[in-house]
């Protein structure tokens, strides 16, 4: 019998003239049977996140938001007060025109602020809600190696992101063609799109708009690892986000404004236009899978070196 001692990464073994066997020294001492990668399968805990009133309330008013748009047209007098301008005049004039453009109108008010506060959600709140309750130490000792935990609780929290976006613009389409019928996309910076090519264009601004929240999910995953405050994490991710907004604003920042994570944020209104317009579609994509890999890149440093203790 050969051994390693403190902690080396392999353990050799040798029977009566039969071949070496090498063992990882995360399973040495472990329990027979034992599998690192067979710990918090992604569907245990995708069903225990299911189970959360949180996420079923996110999900419940990403269902219930078009609905309460689509009433609120219903109280629209037709006057036009002169309020407003540019795209979203023109998103709001066309909004009740089909179930497209319903859709477009729908995301375009949500982009903004409720969807970076639903993502932020589902990504601040994982981590850092077991850590309040004081689970995580528990989950760790199971125990389940922590760079799979975190793996298996991001790729649930942007499952459900995902999700949720999919959820909003399915069923503002769905309403929205029941009550205005299946029309042609319309825009201001766009020709008449038959319905068809308007259904690809919009596909592609929730794919573009699912690559920039990937920003938010990454801010506040970072911040989940950090603090035991769920609260904390979810609103610091928010609050960050609209910081960059308000300062994307001052001209006087010059080209520092394009290194901002918002800058490109409203990019994919050149989606909509003929011809499409990808330059700064592309850019927003660069900048916010760098700043994504960054934030996850540093939560994972983090957490595999924290001392857990709740």
């Amino acid at each position: 019998m050969e051994s390693q001692e403190g902690g080396g990464p392999a353990v050799q073994s040798r029977g009566s003239g039969g071949p070496v066997m090498t063992t990882s020294s995360a399973t040495v001492g472990a329990a027979p049977g034992y599998r690192p990668s067979a710990t918090l399968p992604f569907w245990a805990e995708f069903r225990r996140q299911a189970s959360r009133r949180r996420t079923q309330l996110a999900l419940g008013f990403m269902v219930l938001l078009p609905l309460i748009i689509l009433i609120a047209f219903q109280f629209d007098s037709g006057d036009d007060d002169g309020n407003g301008g540019g795209e979203y005049a023109s998103l709001v004039e066309f909004a009740t025109t089909g179930g497209l453009n319903f859709t477009l109108f729908t995301i375009f008010v949500s982009a903004s602020f409720l969807l970076v506060v639903v993502v932020a959600l589902f990504c601040g709140d994982t981590v850092a809600s077991e850590a309040s309750w004081g689970s995580l130490r528990y989950l760790l000792a199971i125990p389940v190696p922590r760079a799979r935990l975190l793996a298996v609780k991001l790729l649930v929290a942007l499952t459900y992101s995902a999700l949720a976006l999919l959820t909003l613009a399915g069923t503002a389409l769905l309403v929205g063609t029941l009550r205005y019928g299946w029309s042609p996309l319309r825009s201001l910076v766009a020709a008449e799109l038959a319905p068809g090519e308007g259904l690809l264009r919009l596909l592609a601004v929730l794919g573009y708009l699912a690559v920039v929240m990937l920003v938010v999910a990454g801010l506040a995953f970072l911040l989940s690892v950090t603090t035991d405050a769920a609260l904390g994490a979810v609103g610091g991710a928010v609050l960050l986000w609209i910081l960059s907004s308000i300062l994307d604003q001052i001209t006087a920042l010059g080209v520092l404004r394009e290194f901002l994570p918002t800058h490109y944020s409203n990019a994919w209104l050149g989606l909509l236009s003929t011809p499409v317009q990808t330059d700064d579609v592309v850019r927003g994509c660069v900048s916010a899978i760098c700043y994504a890999t960054l934030f996850w890149g540093l939560a994972f440093w983090r957490f595999t070196r924290k001392d857990v203790t709740s």
